[in-house]
């Protein structure tokens, strides 16, 4: 039996854009914010606020190498949901690998 598709007209994903961050900063830490933002489908300028979420709550650091930024991930660091939260964010990455 065939898997269904999602209507169209109400698209939704598993994963919110800050998890689709998150996914392409592990596979490439030091990834553009332009890139990624092309990666994931929202605007640099959302990528920026929520790279900076990531920082505030610890899951990401930001190194200047050279002109560049590199991310470096904390894969130890809780998901933040109630329900999800005795999990560490590198459980939810390694699905990615």
């Amino acid at each position: 039996m065939p898997e269904p598709t999602p209507a169209p007209d109400r698209p939704w994903t598993f994963l919110s854009n800050h998890g689709h961050v998150l996914v392409a900063l592990s596979r490439d830490p030091s990834a553009r914010l332009r890139d990624i933002a092309d990666t994931v489908g929202i605007t640099e300028r959302a990528t920026q606020a929520i790279v900076r979420d990531l920082e505030e709550g610890g899951y990401v650091t930001k190194v200047k190498v050279g002109r560049r930024n590199e991310y470096r991930l904390h894969p130890h660091r809780r998901l933040r949901h109630p329900a999800e939260s005795d999990t560490p964010i590198k459980a939810l990455l390694g699905i990615f690998d």
